[in-house]
Parts: structure tokens; sequence; C-alpha cells
């Protein structure tokens, strides 16, 4: 993590106060990354064209770039069945969910988890930012494979 976050973001400086977290930001090429889930916090979607009112987990996530560096980015996911199939995706991922087997999601045990994710660039204002395009599953152990019906 960068010096900045070893500071409490929530507080509020005094005009005299003294400073010297600088800002340094780094743009991760598209590619897949190990994460770490840093904080989840219940949130409220109002509602848009594509998707009703409901609760959403707004998740910060430390993508490791490696030799690139670390990136932190705020991430949302709407708990709602229009949804269902990403929220697997990222239960896959941490390692909470099974293939084939139902989840009560555990949203207090997601913070300080970790997994895979596919990172991609996005623009706006005419800045470059990342996000996340997808989560991944754990990679099966060496020396199994996995199972695909049909294949013999």
């Amino acid at each position: 993590m960068s010096e900045y976050n070893n500071f409490n973001t929530n507080e509020a400086l005094d005009w005299d106060s003294e400073i010297s977290a600088e800002s340094s930001f780094t743009l991760l090429p598209e590619g897949e990354y190990p994460f770490t889930v840093i904080t989840f916090e219940r949130g409220y979607h109002n509602g848009s064209q594509k998707l009703p009112p409901c609760h959403k987990a707004e998740l910060k996530i430390e993508i490791d770039g490696g030799e690139k560096g670390k990136v932190t980015v705020n991430h949302n996911l709407f708990v709602h069945r229009k949804c269902e199939g990403l929220l697997c995706e990222f239960f896959l991922s941490i390692g909470q969910k099974k293939h084939g087997e139902p989840l009560k999601m555990n949203w207090p045990a997601v913070p300080g988890t970790t997994g895979r994710c596919k990172v991609g660039i996005r623009e706006y204002n005419g800045n470059q930012y990342n996000e996340i395009k997808k989560f991944l599953e754990p990679a099966a152990p060496t020396g199994q494979t996995k199972f695909t019906a049909g294949n013999f």
C-alpha cells in the first residue's frame, strides 16, 4: 500500500496541519492479477434504466500488479437476481462458493479474502482508470483436471 493509505482518510485537517503523503497513480496494463478485498460496506442502488432499486456491496479491492505496483479500485456488486451470475463469479473467486452448490452470501467474511481477477482500463472524463472486468475461478490444484461433461 502507498504511504497515503497509512493515514486516516476520513480525518479533517487543520489549516496549519503537517502533510507528507504525496499522491502517486499507477495504471496497470490489462491482464489477470491477484487481488485482496480491503473493505466491504453495505450500500443501496436507487435504480436505473438497467436495474431496479436494490442493495449493493461497495468493495474496495487492492490489485497486486507485482513490479508494476498495487492499485486500489472501488467495485460495486448489486444484490439482485439480475446480477446473480456476477455474485456467484465473485464468491467462486474468493473461495466461498463451490460449483453446483447454493451459497448463503457471507458478507462479513469478505474483507481480507483473496482471489484473481481480469483487469481492464476504462476512460472517464479524459482520464484512464483500472476496473475489474471479471472475477476468475481459483486454479485447479496441480495434477487434477477439470471435469467437462461429454469428454472422456
